[in-house]
């Protein structure tokens, strides 16, 4: 059985680059040992498609790399347990 996943709280200063990294969660680029890292080159397409003023995509941006690294560290790490 698996085990409930716990809610996450979202502050309102970050739910916009949630939405991105959401939007983004089919993008992954994969290789040998799984997951790189985002196909950067559809962020852009991604972000005007969900409505992202082009004045907050490069902040935006730097916070979707911040969860990137945050999700690859924690693939990593889940990976090394098996």
């Amino acid at each position: 059985m698996e085990e409930a996943t716990p809610e996450t709280e979202i502050w309102p200063d970050n739910a916009r680059a949630v939405e991105v990294f959401v939007a983004m969660s089919t993008q992954w680029r994969i290789g040998a040992v799984g997951a790189v890292g985002l196909d950067y080159n559809v962020v852009p397409l991604v972000m005007r498609m969900i409505g992202i003023p082009a004045s907050e995509r490069l902040g935006l941006f730097e916070s979707l790399r911040t969860m990137e690294e945050t999700a690859l560290a924690t693939m990593r790490e889940n990976r090394s347990k098996t």
